[in-house]
């Protein structure tokens, strides 16, 4: 027990690499709890897809409701089904295609920022994509301007380790403890509800209505029959959409140009296809298909590192789940990292390799051992979204510049809520060789 929470505290991918080196369906002993863990294509299509229904948020997600509440990440049952059918229509296909000209623009202001860099210091290129796809999430889905919002990045890294330590103390540890951890978290929720707060004070001055998240959730949750009851769930749902709207994509974006700037033959394709189809001029919604090898980075990219690294789950009924039992109450773990590395399923998986993707080869990718947005019902709302910012972003960056990772920096994997890199990634800024001009102010 002491050794698996050690591991659960200080190594989470290492224990989960751990277990899979016994087979595809692992029991771990965590005391009187059993932790499930499947690591099979088929297990995973069972427990998220099938049978979704018997299975709700399990361990990390539960205790992480005291530190996130109630929203779209952590809900379950009737209320989530509430939550997601209030945002799915700010998600929807032609809606996201309209954002291309703000996410194109975010990309443009990147730019600029990083170009004020070349041949000086090294820029932290993880808290400059956090800048980046906060902004794009408060035009996108806000209608809101968070550039005078920088902080929230901050609270956000304090609300994700306050979760973890939920999910490690098993949320034994009460709330008013004076940690430093603690305080800090409780410092962070405070500022993360003042910005939420401004947020809807801003929204509900207006006159009219818009058909961006934030005013559909204000729509829901104005529902509620109790009006303390209906703030608190909208504090709750815009805080988990504020971390999950930008948090998984600036992790990608991070893991990216690190990836990158170990395989320039990569970096060399990327960038003749920008120059191809771009020219100078920014990215449309058109391009997105165009942009082939791009895409097929980004899905290279969250194969290895899955922004959602692990998706637990807790039995509510008996089961059977590729023919083991599986007791109500038992806490089962799919995990994306380890089943984007399955030797089994993979050719050379820890091989960066984005022609795995192309049209000749993705034919014979594992349906259910690729689950980067997870599966099922619960599959990520934004993930179009995100997709298309990540490959507006790398596509105008690769044109334009070259980063490349500080000498002798240790890149290490976080996982947190989020794959994110522990410390950040600080990276030199220059001049493409063949780049075309910036994208503009």
């Amino acid at each position: 027990m002491i050794g698996l929470l050690k591991m659960l505290a200080v190594d989470r991918l290492g224990l989960m690499t751990a277990a899979a080196r016994y087979g595809d369906a692992v029991q771990l002993s965590v005391g009187p709890k059993k932790l499930y863990f499947l690591n099979d294509p088929g297990c995973a299509k069972h427990v998220l897809a099938d049978n979704s229904a018997n299975y709700h948020k399990g361990i990390g997600l539960v205790q992480a409701r005291r530190a996130l509440g109630d929203g779209l990440l952590t809900s379950d049952g009737p209320l989530w089904q509430e939550q997601r059918k209030a945002v799915q229509p700010a998600f929807a296909h032609k809606r996201v295609a309209a954002q291309a000209p703000a996410i194109a623009q975010e990309a443009a202001k990147l730019i600029t920022r990083l170009s004020a860099h070349a041949g000086g210091e090294p820029v932290d290129i993880v808290a400059e994509m956090t800048g980046l796809t906060l902004g794009v999430l408060g035009r996108s889905l806000l209608d809101a301007d968070l550039s005078g919002y920088e902080s929230v990045g901050h609270a956000f890294e304090a609300v994700q380790d306050q979760a973890m330590f939920e999910m490690v103390s098993q949320g034994m540890v009460p709330m008013w403890v004076p940690l430093p951890k603690q305080r800090r978290f409780r410092r962070a929720r405070q500022e993360l509800r003042q910005v939420v707060d401004e947020l809807v004070a801003e929204r509900s001055a207006q006159t009219t209505t818009g058909d961006d998240a934030l005013s559909r959730l204000m729509v829901s949750t104005g529902r509620e029959a109790d009006p303390l009851v209906g703030r608190q769930r909208l504090r709750d749902e815009v805080i988990t959409l504020l971390l999950a709207g930008h948090e998984t994509t600036a992790s990608t974006l991070g893991w990216t140009f690190f990836l990158l700037d170990r395989h320039p033959e990569v970096l060399e394709r990327l960038r003749a296809e920008a120059v191809e189809v771009l020219g100078d001029r920014r990215p449309v919604a058109e391009d997105v298909p165009r942009l082939a090898y791009t895409a097929m980075v980004v899905q290279e990219v969250i194969r290895l590192y899955p922004p959602v690294w692990i998706l637990p789950r807790q039995a509510q009924q008996d089961d059977e789940v590729g023919g083991y039992h599986v007791p109500a109450g038992a806490d089962v773990l799919i995990c994306p990292y380890t089943l984007h590395r399955h030797p089994g399923l993979w050719d050379a998986p820890e091989r960066f390799d984005p022609e795995r993707f192309s049209p000749a080869r993705s034919g014979d990718l594992p349906r259910y051992g690729y689950i980067p947005f997870g599966a099922g019902p619960r599959f990520c709302v934004g993930s179009h979204l995100g997709t298309m910012e990540a490959i507006f972003v790398i596509a105008m960056v690769a044109r334009d510049l070259r980063l490349t990772k500080v000498p002798g920096y240790e890149v290490v994997p976080e996982p947190m809520l989020s794959l994110r890199i522990r410390g950040g990634l600080p990276m030199t800024v220059s001049a493409a060789a063949s780049a075309g001009s910036p994208g503009g102010p």
